[in-house]
């Protein structure tokens, strides 16, 4: 298609239509305390589905059990100390978390090569299937550049378009933008978004109050307007799909009666820097096979990661309103990771909620750095930790129960995993400067001597991380028998040495993202509040000053961490050197690893590079296409009053004010009226007004008339 150009809107043309009339759906509340209406899974026979699972946990267990035996023969030559029973403990949960991910990745493995995923009827090739209903496409946004999110709609919709299936399709944007420069902005690019594609399918809403976040966003949109609609497609700010997948996923809702909640496998695309790029090939090489592994055992008790999946709008209604936890944050209030909640009340009222991991075409970003990256992950970090007060909720399945438990594990093994080098360290001390008792009290005719066994130590070691890596070497042992795949990661040399690249760097960054993980957890326990940030998506570099701030007490850990075991003995330094050497790199490992001209110049060189990016699909060309050409972020709320037509369709999409109790007010909004009142001009007013009283002005119908009436005169 042409580039697309900034249309002139005129002053004379009807008022936009923002949102189409109500269809309201009820969306009770749920209660965790009472048993929900539970049904068997659908799809998949129980028995199958019952010797699937167990086999994951048999072979999990099996080999936890090799694990814990072969730990114990190290540590109790003679007998086992307390700090050698908290290392075997340790090591037995630890080892089991990665035993249970080399199962499910060994069964993806092996359904990549002859298997076939699923546990519905989900037409993953051929023609697309046919629509009766209506759906929507729900994209949320907080404070994300606008000229990219209508960007990334557009290709969307022409995808869509494409299909030949556009008639059965909504699609909306719900805004709850804080920032008024960006909310206006995307009104602009809303109405340009309407010129350019002259459709009546396309919806923007900006939120007044931002009540619980993104779950709240969409429960409103439900509630408001889910009477017109059988399923939603749910999509991230950073989300693309295909129209070729959206259809197949909403047809397999309208076919399959059961069927609450499909999920796909997103694919992490346009990343430029380093950090980016190792995220990109990892998720797009180990990814796919993992989530096979996992869907062939998790059946119609699946997960919901959020976007770009498809769900049945009336199941969600009615079982999927989240209660207001107790007590105080970060434990109590609004549920953060909402998504895992939602997909474990809908199941357990009986909807199937499945997983579709070879249906390809949904797409998303990835943060651009360590930093970044550590931000997001302290705020899915607290989310997890406060489903500890939802695991208790009666009648979930056990699978429900199980997916917040790997939720939780995912952070809390990264405290372990320090609690464990430090016990380590202090058996070393122990044994370096406490004389050992080689005849303790009692009668015994030999002596015991404590020391572990070296050469089984290293064994288990060695095996230990052969179980890591080994998932890494079947995906790559797959990725052979798929020459177009192997291609697009050119070809099986640079794929494998992609992966020699990836593994090292990882293992240098593991160390840095054990501690911001477990300071993520500590802080959260102690009742910090990680917030709502905006997520930086294109560059992640910073200043000399900041990479100081944030990872110069790392590289201070290191330093000590270091000294120590060389002090204790050159063998303790050697063991424990990879920590070591990640922790003292910290501050030059983010800085390089958030570069772009780095992981550029390895694209070039056919590394760390993806099917996707070696042939880009359609709706990626044309979305990064539209990203470069539309208009760029300057539009501020001075446009209001310049343009006309924006000022007069944005009074035309404010709501009517909400009914309020008598004495509760609107600081903001009360404040930003009295400034107004004694300006002399808009300028004035708006230069005295802060961002938030900016945005309750704006949002009010009678205030925002009032601005309109200071530009006029």
């Amino acid at each position: 298609m042409d580039a697309v150009t900034k249309p002139a809107i005129s002053p004379e043309a009807e008022p936009v239509a923002f949102l189409p009339a109500d269809a309201p759906l009820a969306m009770p509340v749920q209660d965790l305390r009472v048993h929900g209406k539970s049904a068997p899974p659908v799809a998949v026979r129980p028995a199958a589905l019952a010797f699937r699972r167990a086999l994951v946990f048999f072979g999990t267990a099996a080999m936890t059990a090799a694990g814990a035996d072969q730990m114990y023969k190290v540590l109790a030559v003679t007998t086992l100390t307390a700090l050698e029973a908290v290392v075997l403990v340790l090591f037995v949960v630890l080892f089991a978390w990665v035993a249970f991910s080399f199962i499910s990745a060994l069964i993806g493995f092996v359904l990549t090569l002859f298997g076939k995923d699923g546990a519905l009827d989900i037409e993953t090739d051929g023609p697309l299937p046919p629509l009766t209903a209506r759906h929507a496409l729900l994209v949320p946004t907080y404070n994300e550049t606008p000229s990219r999110l209508f960007a990334r709609l557009q290709a969307t919709y022409e995808s869509v378009a494409d299909s030949g299936r556009l008639d059965h399709f909504d699609f909306y944007v719900l805004s709850d933008t804080t920032d008024p420069d960006i909310w206006i902005h995307e009104e602009a690019q809303f109405l340009a978004l309407l010129e350019r594609t002259q459709s009546e399918q396309i919806f923007y809403r900006h939120r007044r109050d931002n009540i619980a976040r993104k779950a709240g966003n969409i429960g409103e949109w439900v509630e408001r307007f889910g009477g017109h609609y059988e399923s939603m497609v749910i999509l991230d700010a950073d989300s693309l799909m295909t129209g070729d997948i959206i259809v197949r996923i909403t047809a397999a809702i309208e076919r399959n009666a059961h069927a609450g909640l499909i999920q796909t496998l997103p694919i992490i695309v346009n990343a430029r820097s380093l950090f980016g790029r190792l995220q990109q090939f990892a998720g797009r090489l180990y990814g796919p096979m993992l989530a096979r592994g996992i869907a062939w055992w998790f059946g119609t008790e699946s997960n919901y990661w959020g976007h770009n999946a498809a769900i049945r709008v009336k199941a969600f209604a009615d079982h999927a309103s989240l209660p207001l936890l107790t007590g105080r944050k970060p434990f109590g209030g609004h549920i953060m990771s909402h998504d895992f909640v939602e997909a474990a009340l809908m199941r357990r009222a009986g909807w199937a909620i499945v997983m579709a991991p070879s249906l390809l075409g949904g797409y998303e970003e990835t943060p651009p750095s360590m930093t970044e990256f550590a931000a997001r992950d302290r705020r899915w970090c607290q989310g997890n930790l406060q489903h500890l007060k939802v695991l208790p909720a009666r009648g979930l399945h056990w699978m429900s129960r199980l997916h917040f438990l790997t939720g939780i594990g995912s952070y809390i093994t990264a405290p372990l995993w320090l609690v464990f080098l430090i016990t380590g360290i202090l058996i070393s001390l122990q044994a370096h400067f406490i004389r050992p008792e080689y005849f303790p009290k009692g009668f015994s005719l030999f002596p015991q001597w404590p020391e572990e066994d070296p050469i089984r130590a290293a064994w288990v070691f060695g095996i230990t991380m052969t179980i890591l890596i080994m998932p890494k070497l079947l995906a790559w042992i797959a990725l052979l028998f798929r020459g177009s795949e192997r291609r697009g990661f050119g070809g099986a040399i640079a794929a494998f040495f992609s992966i020699v690249i990836e593994i090292f760097l990882s293992a240098l960054i593991a160390p840095v993202m054990m501690l911001f993980q477990s300071h993520a957890v500590a802080t959260a326990l102690l009742g910090s509040d990680a917030g709502w940030q905006v997520q930086r998506r294109d560059d992640g570099s910073l200043p000399f000053s900041e990479l100081l701030r944030r990872y110069g007490r790392l590289t201070l850990v290191g330093i000590l961490l270091g000294a120590a075991a060389f002090a204790v003995s050159l063998s303790l330094f050697l063991w424990m050197a990879p920590v070591i050497v990640g922790l003292l790199l910290a501050m030059p490992l983010a800085a390089i690893t958030a570069r772009s001209d780095i992981g550029m110049a390895l694209r070039k060189m056919r590394l760390l590079v993806v099917p996707e990016e070696r042939d880009p699909p359609a709706i990626l060309r044309r979305a990064n296409e539209l990203g470069n050409v539309l208009p760029a972020d300057d539009t501020r709320i001075g446009e209001l009053f310049r343009n006309s037509a924006l000022g007069q369709a944005h009074l035309g999409a404010l709501d009517a004010p909400p009914p309020r109790k008598r004495g509760d007010v609107d600081t903001d909004l009360v404040v930003a009226k009295a400034k107004m009142a004694e300006a002399h001009t808009l300028d004035e007013a708006l230069g005295h007004m802060s961002a938030k009283e900016k945005r309750a002005l704006f949002g009010d119908r009678a205030g925002f008339t009032q601005l309109l009436a200071m530009n006029a005169a």
